[in-house]
């Protein structure tokens, strides 16, 4: 079902609603973001799982990421520098001295248009300038939602015509209690992943894959993310290397909440996982229902290449070249525990 959201600009937004047998999701084209998604509890009950806002002047206002696909490069480059064949290219930085995920105009604050849609799935097609944002070459890119009994499928391709990087990542903010339930630092997480990349000044990466074991970063079994003192005002906001895929994909977290028994499962073919705790929320913005949005009332899983990839040797490769196609896949098993 296709529904109005209102207008940017004049130009429509929509809001498109899929569903399978246990789970139903709310996409809206404007930064093709998974805006809402119910999910059950071990009773039963539904509940919707990412956070939101009502309204699209509300969103616009106080929810850039939320939900959304952010690129042309999710997450950080330092100083927003590239180089490719030897050019150096100047990215847009929104962040301080910083790019963070596309810049000013990334793919989050496009109108995505929907290409083709089912009872269950949808899929949402844009567009990408030569030079947009500072990137080079013209992309045209896809995602692709689909609910298939418990599972939520999600799929990011990118096409160019001139080499580029390319590194597409999902920005939900995920709170198993429901929206509007207070925060997350009560959930239980497991990631599948034995080492990190330890952050410098800004937020970047400093060049090395370090070791979890006997530090905070070490979710390999299942604790509280509120179980040991969190990094700074916002929480973890940090990059893990995921282990080699066993199968198709890769197994990247787990997220149980013991109050409601909900639980989400993710896999991907993606490298690494950003994992924020969202400690810059307030209860000043109000969110889905009008309940307040605590400090750390969401969890982001971002699975994606590494931060600074393009910048720093030994990290994942994140060129893509004319005649290839990125592709970035991930499941939610949201099967109750």
């Amino acid at each position: 079902m296709i529904s109005s959201f209102g207008t940017i600009g004049g130009q429509p937004v929509h809001t498109v609603t899929i569903q399978s047998t246990d789970l139903r999701a709310e996409i809206v084209t404007h930064g093709a973001r998974l805006a809402a998604l119910w999910a059950p509890d071990a009773q039963g009950a539904l509940a919707d799982i990412v956070l939101g806002f009502d309204s699209l002047p509300d969103l616009i206002a106080n929810g850039r990421y939320f939900g959304a696909t952010c690129g042309r490069y999710a997450n950080r480059i330092a100083a927003g520098r590239l180089v490719i064949d030897g050019h150096v290219y100047q990215l847009d930085r929104n962040e301080g001295d910083t790019h963070l995920h596309g810049g000013r105009d990334g793919f989050d604050t496009k109108i995505w248009a929907v290409a083709a849609v089912t009872d269950h799935a949808v899929t949402l097609t844009a567009q990408s300038k030569d030079g947009e944002m500072g990137y080079p070459g013209h992309c045209q890119m896809t995602v692709t939602y689909r609910l298939d009994g418990p599972n939520l499928f999600i799929e990011m391709t990118a096409e160019t015509d001139a080499p580029t990087v390319i590194n597409m990542a999902n920005h939900a903010y995920f709170n198993l209690g429901g929206c509007g339930s207070g925060d997350v630092l009560g959930h239980r997480l497991r990631l599948g992943a034995d080492h990190y990349t330890p952050l410098g000044p800004g937020n970047i990466p400093t060049g090395q894959i370090a070791p979890v074991d006997g530090t905070r970063y070490d979710f390999r079994a299942l604790r509280p993310i509120g179980g040991q003192p969190l990094d700074g005002q916002d929480g973890y906001d940090n990059n893990w290397c995921l282990r080699p895929a066993a199968e198709d994909l890769r197994f990247a977290a787990q997220v149980v909440d013991p109050a409601s028994d909900r639980q989400l499962r993710l896999w991907t073919d993606a490298p690494g996982i950003q994992v924020y705790t969202a400690g810059h929320l307030s209860d000043a913005v109000i969110g889905k229902g009008g309940r307040p949005l605590c400090p750390f009332a969401g969890l982001a899983l971002e699975t994606q290449a590494f931060p600074n990839a393009p910048n720093t040797p030994g990290f994942p490769d994140t060129l893509l070249r004319p005649g290839d196609r990125y592709r970035h896949r991930m499941r939610f098993d949201l099967t109750p525990a």
